[in-house]
């Protein structure tokens, strides 16, 4: 069995397309989303209606429950808050529950997927270092844990003591646990403008992260026409 894993996927709709697409080329038979489904990009009602018509493990991201919801945002990035606004004005009614209906945690075949931390999944907290990786260890009750947030892939690997490799590809190793990061499909920030998802090949054990090209001048024109703010769209191309 080959998973592929993806989220963060805000809205960029040739983002989700393209790593679909390269997903079912390299033989994949199972798909889990991260979330954030939607937030920051032109196509949330688009997106959210590919991931759901897939019918694939989700789990709810900030921007999810952001959208879904109807409290105020004056605490946010004023950008996003920006973003989240129009997104809620382009989110059907049934859209909207369906994303406020998501789980913060799911269990899928042996491994667990959480969209920040599982510690405190509604906290939205950041895992970008290895100490904050060792709180999560703690409420991680499988071999391995995926999940997003931050954008930026990330392996930690717990033995004796907590460390990070390198997330380029990952044998899953007996007596070790891991809590990887599977990067973002619609916005990365990790200086790489692509896509990024991971395969996790279950009988061999081994996981492998990819980077697709996508059509970024459409996403990047589609956010203009729309009147979002221009900084989403320039930092598309940054990877930040």
């Amino acid at each position: 069995m080959r998973i592929a894993l993806f989220g963060d996927i805000h809205a960029n709709l040739e983002a989700l397309e393209a790593v679909l697409a390269d997903a079912a080329e390299q033989g994949c038979t199972d798909y889990v989303c991260m979330g954030d489904v939607v937030g920051y990009n032109a196509d949330p009602a688009a997106c959210l209606e590919r991931v759901r018509a897939m019918d694939c493990p989700v789990v709810k991201g900030n921007h999810d429950e952001d959208a879904s919801g109807s409290h105020s945002l004056e605490s946010m990035n004023p950008v996003a808050a920006a973003a989240l606004e129009w997104t809620r004005l382009q989110l059907s009614d049934e859209q909207r529950t369906w994303l406020r209906r998501l789980r913060m945690v799911r269990q899928v075949e042996d491994f667990t997927v959480v969209h920040s931390t599982l510690d405190q999944p509604a906290h939205w907290n950041y895992v970008t270092n290895r100490f904050d990786a060792m709180s999560n260890f703690s409420y991680q009750f499988t071999q391995v844990c995926f999940h997003g947030h931050t954008h930026v892939p990330r392996v930690y690997v717990k033995t004796d003591k907590v460390q990070e490799v390198p997330a380029e590809s990952v044998v899953i190793e007996d007596g070790s646990k891991y809590f990887i990061n599977v990067g973002s499909v619609g916005q990365p920030r990790d200086g790489d403008w692509r896509a990024c998802y991971a395969i996790y090949d279950l009988d061999h054990r081994l996981l492998v992260f990819r980077r697709v090209e996508y059509d970024l001048p459409t996403t990047q024109g589609k956010i203009h026409a729309a009147k979002l703010p221009s900084m989403l769209a320039d930092r598309l191309a940054d990877g930040r």
